[in-house]
């Protein structure tokens, strides 16, 4: 299973792999690996189980979840940098 999570980590644009580098960031790289792979884990459980196909969720699925906590993040950033931040809705 880590040697999967390990692929899983390097693949381009998905879910694995943006949870992958989060964890990592946070808890180091092995942790991280064995964590993955325990998501392998419960993904291939749920698909089995339903006898549903695999949806890929996108490496953009977490910030577009929590859309709100991520703003919050970065004007904080910012404003710890010295900037005046104002947001805006892009028109569209």
């Amino acid at each position: 299973m880590v040697q999967c999570a390990l692929a899983a980590s390097r693949t381009k644009n998905t879910y694995l792999r943006d949870k992958y580098h989060r964890l990592a960031g946070r808890r180091g790289k092995k942790k991280a690996v064995v964590a993955i792979g325990h998501k392998i884990l419960v993904i291939a459980y749920h698909i089995l189980k339903d006898k549903v196909g695999y949806k890929e969720l996108g490496g953009d699925y977490l910030d577009r979840r929590n859309k709100d906590k991520v703003e919050r993040y970065h004007v904080n950033k910012l404003r710890q940098l010295g900037y005046d931040v104002l947001l805006a809705e892009k028109a569209a």
